[in-house]
This record gives structure tokens, sequence and C-alpha cells, in this order.
């Protein structure tokens, strides 16, 4: 029954933009991609972005349960508008970029969700600690000046489970062990 909805939702888009019944590769279209991450300190709400954000994408539209992504951030070129808190972010207790100059992300599978909602399952290391990760997303193809995927998703991560939070920055008074991920990506067919 499952392989048959698959198809039922995923005929009307395929006919559209005849993708051929195999995996296609994806490759992140920076230029127009973005990664916001968002913490508190105190009461007051900050957000910053990843950029230059690698990121490729295997789907194949016969079978979205077998996509593979692989995704790396470069930590140190990480955008806040305080150069202040940039460089406590990059300091060895938070990001530690002189040790761990990139996150990542890679998974191997996908479960559908809904008609443009799925979820990857994979992991996501920062630092030296690597834990799952169920990243929902949703899915939208775009054929207006070529073809494109635009994924978006939010995720709530805990940053002390990552050891983003070593010596003063641990205690969770100041700065909560939340943080929100939003992704709001494009990516072109390789």
């Amino acid at each position: 029954m499952r392989p048959l909805f698959y198809l039922a939702v995923l005929a009307p888009l395929m006919m559209l933009i005849s993708l051929p019944a195999q995996a296609v590769t994806w490759v992140i279209d920076q230029e127009d991609s973005r990664v916001i991450f968002k913490y508190n300190y105190g009461v007051d709400q900050y957000e910053g972005e990843f950029k230059n954000v690698e990121a490729i994408f295997e789907i194949d539209p016969m079978n979205p349960g077998s996509c593979k992504f692989s995704v790396t951030i470069p930590i140190e070129d990480l955008y806040i508008d305080s150069p202040e808190a940039k460089d406590y972010l990059l300091d060895y207790e938070l990001f530690d970029v002189d040790r761990w100059p990139t996150a990542t992300f890679n998974a191997e599978q996908c479960r559908l969700t809904g008609a443009d909602s799925f979820v990857s399952d994979g992991t996501l290391t920062i630092r030296d600690q690597t834990q799952p990760l169920s990243f929902p997303f949703d899915l939208d193809v775009e054929i207006d000046g070529g073809l494109r995927f635009r994924l978006t998703s939010e995720v709530t991560i805990q940053r002390l489970v990552f050891g983003v939070g070593q010596g003063y920055w641990e205690n969770t008074a100041e700065v909560p062990n939340d943080v929100i991920i939003e992704v709001d990506v494009y990516a072109i067919r390789q």
C-alpha cells in the first residue's frame, strides 16, 4: 500500500518535471539559500546565519525513502551582527573552530510524512559529538527559471549534547540549551 501512496503523491510531480526514475543528485544553490540559527541570551533573542554551506542531496522520485544527504557547515564562516558575539561562538568553550572547523549532517534515508513533507533520519556532528537527528522538511519543486527544489525546515537541537557550552557557557540560566535551526535552501540538479 505504501509504494502505491508514494506513486500517487509523486506521479503528478514526476510528469511535470520529467525526472528519471532513479536517484538524482542535487547541489545547494548557496546564493539563494539560508541556514539560520536562533538562540536566547537572557530574555533577548538573537540569530545568526551559517554561510557557505555545502550540501549534496540524492533523491529518487520513485523511492523517496532512499534519499541521501551530505551537508557540511563551515562554522568559521558564520555571520552574526556582533563581532564580540562571533568571537565567543568561535572560541574553545563553544564551537572551538580551531579544533573542529565544520559541522556535518549525513542521512541515508527519508520517510514521507505528507504530500510534500518528509523526515530524514541521520546524524549531526558538531565538535567531536555525533548524535542521531530526525530532520523534518518540506520539499517543493520549482521550474521557473530552471529546475530546482526548495527545502524548508525548522528543527531544535540541544547545544550541550554536542559540547557547545563549556565552562561558563555550560550554564543554561543565561543561554538556554535549545537552539532553533531554520533551513530555507534551494538545490539545483547536477
